[in-house]
């Protein structure tokens, strides 16, 4: 059920996204450099693995032993290259992760609440994929060209065009993104961020 977000909450949460080598975690940088929390849901999601022995188990015998490492925890590469390699395998992880993730986020939202903060932000690359803008206020949307995109990812993980199109093709359109987002962050390397992020925080 889309959540109706005439009615806010407290806090107030936005859900930052964008395509992978867009720059959603550099803007993530910004917020945080100026006080704002900030929920990475990836990160949060790779440490449930570790966390959460019933989430590990359920993902493994979805995938199947492939994805465990030696010492019997999760294989992260292993575990993304399985998934990666069919249409399904990302939908597949997603319905199990995100539940867990779900749960978690609301205990840390609860808690910046108790501290005293009346805004915090929900980082996630497959936010609108997983349904979890449902539990958003308002979204930002991170944007850049694609080739700038491409660039950034080869860059930062050595992986190979087919590589870093296959992970794109898991993850909505830029386009589709932007139509639904409440604000689009553009992080072309010419338009200033910081300023930018400022200026968008003190309008909440």
């Amino acid at each position: 059920m889309v959540q109706d977000r005439s009615v806010k909450q407290d806090p107030l949460v936005v859900g930052l996204t964008g395509g992978i080598g867009a720059g959603k975690s550099v803007v993530a940088g910004v917020l945080r450099s100026l006080g704002a929390p900030v929920y990475d849901a990836d990160a949060a999601a790779k440490s449930l693995y570790d966390r959460d022995p019933a989430l590990r188990d359920e993902v493994v015998a979805t995938f199947g032993s492939q994805v465990l490492s030696a010492n019997g925890g999760l294989d992260r590469a292993a575990l993304a290259d399985v998934v990666f390699s069919s249409a399904s395998g990302l939908q597949k992880l997603n319905d199990l992760v995100h539940p867990a993730v779900r749960t978690d986020f609301a205990r840390w939202a609860d808690l910046r609440r108790m501290e005293g903060h009346k805004v915090v932000f929900r980082e996630a690359a497959i936010l609108y994929e997983s349904g979890s803008d449902a539990d958003c206020d308002q979204v930002w949307a991170v944007h850049a060209p694609l080739p700038l995109r491409m660039e950034r990812v080869r860059v930062r993980s050595g992986w190979s065009d087919a590589q870093i199109q296959a992970r794109m093709a898991q993850q909505w359109t830029a386009d589709r993104v932007n139509e639904r987002a409440d604000v689009v962050i553009t992080n072309d390397g010419l338009t200033p961020i910081v300023p930018l992020v400022f200026d968008l925080l003190h309008q909440l």
